[in-house]
């Protein structure tokens, strides 16, 4: 998937990361006002050396206090620090939970060590701040002193040992006025952003994992067939199946297109025996078989629709026609051809299906067959036939050798990548002739992409000259 077509599937699919982004924004939402706001304070300490006669010792003292500096800070967690502090304020908890409120850190190449404490009471962590920083300092004055040499020291003896280094503090701790955690505006934003890529990767996994047909470019990269025709998902088409009741339609152009597509395709050995099936059912072969006749017919061909879908037969149901006698009662022999053919317009018949058989399968693929195709080949210039679909029976493999042609329907979003293949396959195995694809049910592209469509899509009212409106007006007149 590239760029471009990831950024089509976000557009498809806006509906996925907008319920993505709005449950990652009330989760951020939800965890700062459940969380319980924790104040910091904070207060520094400046390590010095307590020898420092002349330049050279304060050099060295420097450099002595910057080396010990980073052990300090490590001193600052530990339970000889936060014991004494818990008994001295009589905190509610332990030494090692005191221990993981506390933060130290000494920046480097300087002697200062800043000590942070946090806890929900802003209050109560600034005074552990100061306490933790008094007992740290006694803490490291402590351990940095040298041990005495013994009790009894004799006259003229050196003085008790004394901590080469002193702590002081540089900042005492203040309550804190606003909480550190949780913060509204980072956690909004972390909301929105791991919103947006969880939005994202749900697409993109949905993208992965769907194999359907987005595009009719898609679909001839797999089949290597050409796409003959894309016609557009109409919602008033399940009440209104006919393009006749629309004539100015996008559909009813589409399928003007898919017969002219059709015509052109094969110009050199053009068929006249059209089988249209699908891989699967559903997904619009009757209703493309229905239209293609009906196109067929407006441009002046002498059209033959046959329903051989002896299965679920629709085609008499959607012009509304006798559905008992057709097909199968000619391919039994109880009826010649044009004792049930049935005429639409001037220049379309139909032959239903006819009563439903036991054996659809053979009587199709029967010699019978091909002669009344051959019979219907005479008669007319056109012959589409309407067959059943080709994964869930066996009806259409046997139809497809004494068709001179092949449109495969394949519906968008629905038929996936192996139901195509499979149906392709089929066809190529018995030697069918598959003339191409009909891409059905597309997404009609928002806007106008061509230009004014609206124009094009019906007719305006003609307009009337000066005189013709005056001559109206005296007719209505004259009615009145």
């Amino acid at each position: 998937m590239d760029l471009h077509g990831f950024l089509k599937a976000l557009a498809r699919r806006w509906l996925t990361v907008a319920v993505c982004l709005v449950l990652a924004v009330g989760a951020a939402l939800a965890v700062t006002n459940l969380s319980t706001p924790v104040y910091a304070a904070s207060t520094q300490l400046f390590v010095a050396t307590r020898s420092g006669e002349d330049t050279v010792q304060l050099s060295q003292g420097q450099t002595f206090s910057q080396a010990r500096v980073q052990s300090y800070a490590a001193i600052v967690s530990t339970r000889q620090v936060t014991g004494p502090v818990v008994r001295e304020l009589r905190l509610r908890t332990t030494p090692e939970e005191l221990a993981s409120q506390i933060t130290a850190e000494a920046p480097l190449n300087t002697v200062l060590i800043n000590i942070t404490v946090q806890d929900p009471d802003p209050k109560r962590a600034a005074e552990i701040a100061n306490a933790v920083a008094a007992c740290f300092s006694a803490v490291v004055e402590r351990l940095e002193t040298p041990k005495p040499m013994g009790p009894g020291r004799k006259p003229g003896t050196p003085p008790e040992p004394v901590s080469p280094v002193s702590l002081g503090v540089t900042q005492h701790a203040i309550a804190p006025s606003d909480p550190v955690s949780p913060r509204p505006l980072i956690n909004l934003a972390a909301g929105v952003l791991a919103g947006l890529l969880l939005g994202a990767g749900f697409v993109a996994l949905r993208e992965t994992l769907d194999t359907t047909f987005k595009t009719s470019q898609a679909l001839g990269e797999l089949t290597g067939l050409p796409g003959l025709g894309a016609i557009p998902y109409d919602k008033g088409a399940p009440a209104q199946p006919l393009i006749t009741a629309a004539v100015h339609s996008k559909r009813a152009e589409a399928f003007r297109k898919l017969r002219t597509n059709l015509q052109f395709a094969q110009i050199d050995d053009r068929p006249r025996i059209i089988m249209v099936t699908s891989s699967l059912p559903g997904e619009g072969k009757t209703n493309t078989s229905v239209n293609l006749a009906l196109s067929l017919a407006e441009a002046g061909v002498s059209t033959c629709l046959v329903d051989a879908d002896l299965r679920r037969p629709c085609v008499a149901k959607t012009f509304g026609l006798v559905q008992d006698a057709g097909l199968t009662t000619v391919l039994i022999g109880q009826a010649r051809v044009e004792e049930v053919m049935q005429q639409t317009s001037n220049r379309l018949a139909v032959l239903a299906s006819g009563a439903m058989p036991p054996n659809p399968t053979e009587l199709l693929a029967s010699a019978r067959m091909s002669e009344v195709l051959d019979e219907l080949t005479s008669t007319y210039e056109v012959v589409i036939v309407d067959t059943a679909p080709l994964l869930p029976v066996a009806d259409t493999i046997g139809l497809a050798p004494l068709a001179q042609g092949t449109l495969l329907v394949v519906r968008a979003s629905k038929t996936n990548h192996d139901q195509v293949r499979t149906a392709v396959e089929a066809l190529d195995r018995v030697g069918g002739r598959v003339l191409g694809t009909v891409f059905n049910m597309t997404v009609p592209p928002k806007g106008d992409r061509y230009g004014m469509y609206g124009a094009y899509g019906e007719l305006p009212a003609p307009r009337l000259s000066a005189q013709q409106k005056e001559a109206g007006v005296a007719d209505l007149a004259a009615e009145k």
